[in-house]
């Protein structure tokens, strides 16, 4: 019998065009090709990343520490949170934490993933009206002072001459809104490495004893040292005033003390954008002659 007219006591295959599956498109194909790669749980929770608002109700004992475990920190950024060892303590069981309350003679204040802290709590409200629980005064167990960045310093830098060799120059100029300035590296200095003449600084090592600098900074002499980065560029690192001493505004005012005698007074002008303002003292007050 034949097939499709062909001879007789042969077969021969017939082309039925309507039975042929369609070719499918491409964007079908890499779907077909995708396998999900599935992870652990534990790596599939989120990390907090913003505040929670308080409760209405919740009562603060402004005097009272705690104790914790930093569950994540940003430090180019300047924050990360804090998970207190009482469960339920707090909503979320995390605390926001910025760097300006921790307490620490680092020249850049930071946490690390990891590590236990002590703190208070604080309510805050933010820029949208919105009450927010932080944590306040952070220091290490048992209330010491935070210092880790050294630490960290020896395990993410290459230094040339050593992490503790220091170098002097005079600042070109740094600007506090732009955070970064430049330094001009002073004559005379046998350097084993291309180092150039001029060097830029970075806020985070602007070592004003664990605050920042907030006016704009030139012809000013320092002391730093000198870091290479993974680029290869050199930079400046933990820059302060000759002899060590952070770049206060005391220290770059020269400002003289006169003693530990305490005095009261009204403020009645201050300048948040630029941190400074006026107290006029009480009659009281019994101030040093000059």
């Amino acid at each position: 019998m034949a097939w499709g007219g062909g001879s007789t006591g042969s077969t021969t295959a017939v082309q039925k065009p309507w039975l042929k599956k369609p070719t499918p498109p491409s964007w079908v194909k890499s779907q077909q090709r995708w396998q999900p790669r599935w992870q652990p749980l534990s790596r599939l929770v989120r990390e907090p990343r913003t505040p929670l608002p308080a409760p209405a109700d919740f009562q603060l004992d402004r005097e009272a520490r705690y104790s914790g475990t930093v569950v994540a920190y940003w430090k180019w950024k300047g924050y990360g949170f804090v998970k207190p060892d009482q469960s339920g303590l707090v909503p979320g069981d995390w605390l926001f934490v910025h760097w300006s309350n921790i307490q620490s003679d680092d020249r850049y204040p930071c946490l690390m993933k990891g590590m236990p802290v002590e703190f208070g709590i604080m309510k805050w409200r933010d820029k949208k009206n919105m009450t927010t629980l932080r944590a306040k005064y952070v220091t290490a167990p048992g209330g010491g002072m935070i210092a880790i960045l050294d630490q960290l310093d020896t395990q993410s830098k290459t230094f040339v001459g050593g992490q503790h060799l220091r170098y002097r120059g005079t600042i070109k100029f740094y600007s506090p809104k732009g955070r970064y300035g430049y330094v001009v590296l002073d004559d005379g200095y046998e350097l084993s490495e291309p180092v150039p003449k001029e060097l830029r600084v970075e806020e985070s090592e602007v070592n004003a004893a664990g605050k920042r600098v907030t006016r704009w900074l030139e012809n000013l002499r320092v002391e730093f040292g000198i870091c290479k980065t993974k680029k290869g560029t050199y930079e400046v690192y933990n820059m302060t005033l000759p002899g060590a001493l952070p770049l206060l505004d005391e220290n770059l005012e020269h400002r003289q003390t006169f003693g530990d005698a305490m005095f009261t007074g009204l403020v009645t002008y201050w300048n948040w954008r630029q941190s400074f303002g006026l107290i006029k003292p009480d009659q009281s007050a019994n101030l040093p002659q000059q």
